[in-house]
């Protein structure tokens, strides 16, 4: 058999992307093998399934699906990544491997690169790569190469970041093939930042304005995510910000792994950009393994995202605090601001019975922004529901379409 470039990763959240990186291999006439890691239905057709990479590890997918436990998941996936992985090599079929990823995906799919010898090509295109790598590449001559936006969708940032994989795997197999020119439509573009628990949210924003004709490029909060965004936004790459997830405040002040820095939540204001504004995943701070939580904050409410990012729940005091801040960065804007409150929740574990529900330390969030924010010149409306509630994102989108469109 032809040796091949494996593709893994989850092909429920992201076959758009994976599908379009398959046709640039295809175009260089580079064949593929397609792993899905996903635990729900993929959308495109994979070579080799989530349930055989599960049963692989001793797991049974149907069994992860019902449980919905994403820590439990990611664990499953990825011992199961890292037995067909080593198998498929030592059957003489890979060439290489690539992956795109969020924290999530990171997770699953370098442990499996890192199990291929040293001189296969491998490489992990992440939203992680802007921050400390040494956890995913470890000891292996892995290429890690940031996806600057959020792997949500093709846009125009994401794809000359995906053919930049591809023509970079096709140099390192030698292949002297070029890709065709990329032809993609130049739209009017609104940037979006996003955490794995803000998903359904944002996807379901994105899919609104993209029906009006505008282009979402999506930031993952990851830190480097919200520092790029802030950069485009003062180069004037966009129309509109749509900052759902806002989270990066929590790790700023209390020592996690994926602040921002403190200009955050800046360019929108000084350039005069419309931007809806919410309190997404305010209700976490990020770390790293549970191994690197400050040992001032093992007895808190922990809980582990994936093998290499522990959350922790923010307190009330924490919650007044990120309050102040959030306002105190919103109060910078003269005009075309709102924010957008989700009373019944911020973020997919803070619901009712899930790990992070906490009606009191939202309560706090949401009083002191609205005790803080300067409501003469920034509107503060709460919505009767959940930030994933389709509610949210239908009145967070048209609001900002009525202030870019006025």
């Amino acid at each position: 058999m032809e040796k091949a470039v494996i593709l893994a990763g989850t092909f429920d959240t992201k076959g758009e992307e994976y599908g379009y990186v398959r046709s640039l291999f295809e175009e260089l006439g580079i064949p593929t093998i397609l792993i899905d890691t996903g635990t729900n239905a993929p959308s495109i057709t994979p070579t080799i399934t989530a349930g055989q990479v599960a049963a692989a590890a001793g797991y049974d997918i149907e069994t992860l699906r019902a449980e919905a436990d994403r820590g439990k998941a990611v664990k499953a996936m990825m011992e199961g990544l890292k037995i067909i992985v080593p198998a498929l090599y030592q059957g003489g079929v890979v060439a290489g491997m690539v992956g795109l990823g969020g924290s999530g995906g990171t997770s699953i799919l370098t442990p499996a690169m890192r199990k291929l010898p040293f001189g296969v090509p491998k490489i992990m295109v992440s939203t992680m790569a802007g921050g400390n790598v040494a956890p995913y590449v470890g000891n292996s001559d892995m290429i890690m190469i940031p996806s600057i936006v959020d792997i949500a969708g093709l846009n125009k940032i994401s794809r000359v970041v995906f053919r930049g994989a591809v023509q970079a795997m096709s140099g390192l197999l030698g292949c002297t093939s070029s890709l065709s020119e990329d032809q993609y439509p130049d739209k009017p573009r609104i940037a979006a930042t996003m955490y794995g628990v803000t998903t359904p949210c944002v996807m379901e924003a994105r899919r609104l304005l993209e029906e009006r004709g505008y282009e979402v490029i999506i930031f993952h909060a990851s830190g480097n995510g919200g520092r790029t965004m802030e950069q485009l936004i003062d180069a004037g790459a966009f129309c509109g910000v749509l900052d759902i997830t806002t989270t990066e405040w929590c790790d700023e002040l209390y020592g996690g792994i994926m602040a921002a820095g403190t200009d955050r939540s800046e360019a929108a204001a000084r350039n005069h950009i419309p931007q809806v504004v919410s309190v997404g995943a305010m209700d976490m701070v990020t770390f790293g393994p549970p191994e690197t939580v400050p040992d001032h904050y093992k007895d808190r409410n922990l809980y582990p995202h994936n093998p290499m990012v522990t959350i922790m729940r923010t307190n009330v005091e924490e919650n007044i605090a990120l309050g102040k801040k959030l306002a105190e960065k919103l109060n910078l804007a003269q005009d075309n601001t709102i924010l957008l409150l989700p009373m019944k929740g911020v973020s997919a574990v803070d619901a009712q019975g899930k790990v992070f529900y906490g009606p009191e330390e939202d309560k706090a969030l949401f009083e002191t922004l609205k005790e803080h924010v300067d409501t003469s010149r920034i509107p503060v409306l709460e919505l009767n529901c959940h930030i994933n509630d389709k509610e949210f994102p239908w009145s967070a989108a048209m609001l900002l379409l009525e202030m870019i469109e006025k």
